[in-house]
């Protein structure tokens, strides 16, 4: 059975739509499942915040070092992260804002960081990196939101379009050209990938992978369904990309199991198919 069969054999298995893109970096070819289907973001979102904030830096309209006091008024409706348990106050720099809003997904620092910036500078960073199935529609988003949410309510994206930012991120790493279409340096997408790297949740794609290893991603929660996008790593090699969104997940699975463990059972198995089928 081949790679596509495999894939898309893994998702028939489950009473959910998942999509998927998937790119050899060996090879570039390229695996996938209704890639260019609008999804709900959840939180991938936030590499794409990330990205047009480390341009905005590049341009020198934001600082890394520059100081932010945390308030109680930045906890109001936040429902991500951990920095609304704790006492405001504290003063952090726009460079751990970043940081927590990738790797704790932390919506307080998502409202730092985006805050300075604006709805129109977040989708046309997403424009100009080709990102041509993503709309931004708010800072931070409601918490609220029921199950049954249309599309258009929310920030939506693409498995395709977060593949795509993904691969121009590494190739920027290494290619002045390409970090200049992202509007940034290679030391700038280096930093970029750091963050990703240092990334805490591991429920999704590094799930059934072999222990420590290295996947630069961003995960998301929705109330629709669970995604993750990342690039995977053998050692220090950059070895396939993976961006996989689950939709219209039920509560409660068939066999009582919560629907978001089915997700995470996917998007894992999605993951595991792929490491399996790429050499080293």
């Amino acid at each position: 059975m081949g790679l596509q069969d495999r894939l898309d054999q893994i998702c028939a298995t489950q009473p959910f739509a998942t999509s998927f893109h998937v790119r050899d970096l060996a090879t570039g070819a390229v695996y996938a499942r209704d890639a260019d289907g609008i999804r709900p973001s959840a939180s991938t979102r936030k590499i794409s915040i990330m990205m047009a904030a480390l341009r905005a830096v590049h341009q020198g309209r934001l600082d890394l070092a520059e100081p932010v006091t945390v308030t109680a008024e930045m906890s109001e409706g936040v429902a991500s992260g951990t920095f609304q348990y704790m006492t405001p106050g504290f003063v952090i720099t726009l460079r751990d804002a970043i940081v927590q809003m990738i790797i704790m997904s932390d919506n307080v620092c998502t409202g730092i960081v985006a805050g300075r910036l604006t709805l129109d500078e977040l989708n046309d960073f997403c424009g100009k990196a080709g990102m041509t199935g993503t709309t931004h529609r708010f800072i931070v988003p409601p918490p609220d939101m029921p199950p049954d949410h249309r599309l258009d309510e929310v920030t939506t994206t693409t498995p395709a379009d977060q593949g795509c930012l993904l691969a121009q991120i590494l190739a920027g790493c290494g290619d002045a050209e390409v970090a200049a279409r992202l509007g940034c340096t290679p030391e700038l997408c280096q930093l970029g990938l750091q963050f990703l790297s240092w990334q805490k949740y591991r429920t999704m794609i590094p799930s059934q992978l072999p222990a420590g290893t290295k996947v630069a991603h961003k995960t998301g929660t929705g109330r629709r369904g669970r995604m993750d996008a990342g690039i995977v790593y053998r050692d220090t090699t950059p070895r396939f990309i993976i961006a996989v969104y689950t939709d219209q997940v039920p509560t409660t699975m068939p066999d009582g199991l919560p629907g978001y463990a089915a997700a995470f059972l996917v998007i894992g198995a999605l993951a595991r198919a792929c490491w399996e089928a790429f050499s080293p």
